[in-house]
């Protein structure tokens, strides 16, 4: 899934505010930094799923027949080369 940067900037400065807001959490370092960690994990996790992706699609290209894409087999397949793909990484 493609996310703007924007975007992705606005999930870490959620995540830090929230995590500021509960009681039994301390920073250990500045808020700031902690939005960068939060973004950099956001960024890497849509990365990999980005190739997750790219990997599932790949396999279906690659069936003998043709998949169009939308169709009921093509949703199986994806769904079940997407999961493969999950779990050969270790999510």
């Amino acid at each position: 899934m493609r996310i703007s940067r924007d975007k992705v900037n606005k999930l870490a400065h959620t995540i830090a505010d929230t995590l500021a807001e509960i009681n039994e959490v301390d920073f250990l370092e500045e808020r700031n930094m902690v939005r960068q960690e939060a973004r950099k994990a956001l960024e890497f996790l849509l990365a990999e799923e980005l190739k997750i992706d790219a990997a599932a699609r790949r396999k279906i290209e690659s069936q003998r027949k043709i998949i169009l894409e939308g169709s009921q087999e093509w949703e199986i397949l994806y769904r079940k080369y997407y999961n493969d793909e999950v779990r050969k990484l270790g999510f």
